[in-house]
């Protein structure tokens, strides 16, 4: 165990590669973890306990000229000053293993936003009754699966459903590969294969849609009720958002990440989206043509699988939009790029320019 990798630390997440990326990127600051964020002030907590802090002026000025640089959000390992001061003062987010991340798929020209850092488990939950939508939960997949952590699937309120077999199929078919847990906070179904997943130092998230019970489950796994929680409609079984805020909670065998409702989730690339529909790739791989577009080539193995049914129309309509949106995104992301090394660029020229005119004067 290395000097900064502590019990207090440890505890945290931290490991010795963490340890390693600290050396490299911020030597002589000591490393605190991202436990809420509001309105610009952060709450963090390190090998001395936690404390309030906030981003430095360099670290803002690096965000206003580059909007993908990284900004403090909730799981974040990020280094400070080393003073014993009350209030810490954030100089950099130390690189991460893995981040949960939000793009909006209607508006490519927002920039994308950090859910949760270094996560090693994207519990994705989803309610056996009418909200529970397929097509969803192979969004949220996709998304997990992009964040580099592992994910699970939770079909939840399993005490409330005459037939949770059918919303368990569903779930298999949508999710191929993925690790499905029924539970239920009322009569304890699926708790321990969740707590499973929980562990010294190790970090989930939960995601889904408001009202699907992530609030419950966490105060559960608590022992308390940390998080405030409400009843859905009747009507369409939709919730209203109680989780208004994320934070990273600290449990007797873990740490998770609790995160809001999210009515919009849209993918960064098609990594995730491959991974989430490696069975619709398995089956084009099979293709006489590589570039097969699946319309009127010959030998074309989808189309065969559309035919015979192992392979349903939905699934690959909702693979083919997922990966046209990842592609615009790809896009939108080269875009904001090249705005942003613009931007930088043109604050140096101003910047020399004045220093020219402050040594030569205006004419020169």
């Amino acid at each position: 165990m290395t000097q900064l990798t502590t019990p207090e630390l440890v505890a945290l997440g931290w490991n010795e590669q963490f340890d390693a990326i600290l050396a490299s990127e911020a030597p002589g600051l000591v490393p605190a973890r991202v436990l809420s964020e509001e309105r610009g002030l952060y709450l963090v907590a390190g090998e001395t306990g936690e404390r309030p802090a906030s981003p430095s002026g360099r670290l803002r000025h690096d965000a206003e000229l580059d909007p993908t640089a990284a900004w403090p959000a909730v799981g974040d390992w990020v280094a400070l000053e080393p003073a014993t001061a009350e209030h810490g003062l954030i100089q950099r987010v130390l690189s991460r293993r893995t981040a949960v991340i939000r793009r909006s798929p209607g508006d490519r020209r927002l920039p994308a936003q950090v859910l949760a850092a270094n996560v090693d488990v994207a519990f994705v939950v989803t309610s056996m009754n009418a909200d529970f939508n397929p097509r969803r939960l192979e969004r949220y997949l996709a998304v997990a699966w992009e964040s580099g952590a592992t994910p699970v699937v939770l079909l939840s309120k399993a005490d409330l459903v005459e037939d949770p077999a059918g919303f368990r199929i569903a779930a298999e078919a949508a999710a191929p590969a993925v690790e499905i847990i029924s539970v239920s906070v009322v009569t304890g179904e699926g708790l321990d294969a969740v707590r499973a997943h929980l562990g010294s130092g190790r970090t989930v998230v939960f995601m889904g849609s408001s009202g699907v019970g992530k609030s419950s489950i966490v105060n559960v796994l608590a022992g308390e009720p940390l998080l405030d929680t409400a009843a859905i409609r009747e009507d369409d079984a939709r919730g209203r958002h109680t989780t208004t805020r994320r934070q990273l909670i600290r449990l007797a065998d873990g740490l998770l990440i609790d995160t809001p409702g999210l009515r919009e989730l849209g993918v960064l690339d098609g990594e995730g989206v491959s991974t989430a529909f490696e069975d619709v790739e398995g089956v084009a791989a099979a293709c006489r043509f590589n570039d097969c577009q699946h319309r009127s080539e010959p030998g074309c193995a989808v189309r065969a699988a559309l035919h015979d049914g192992t392979l349903q129309p939905d699934r690959l309509d909702a693979y083919n939009k997922l990966q046209r949106e990842a592609r615009r995104a790809v896009i939108a992301s080269d875009a904001i790029a090249r705005r942003a090394e613009r931007r930088r660029w043109t604050t140096i020229s101003r910047s020399v320019e004045q220093r020219m005119r402050l040594k030569y004067g205006a004419e020169r």
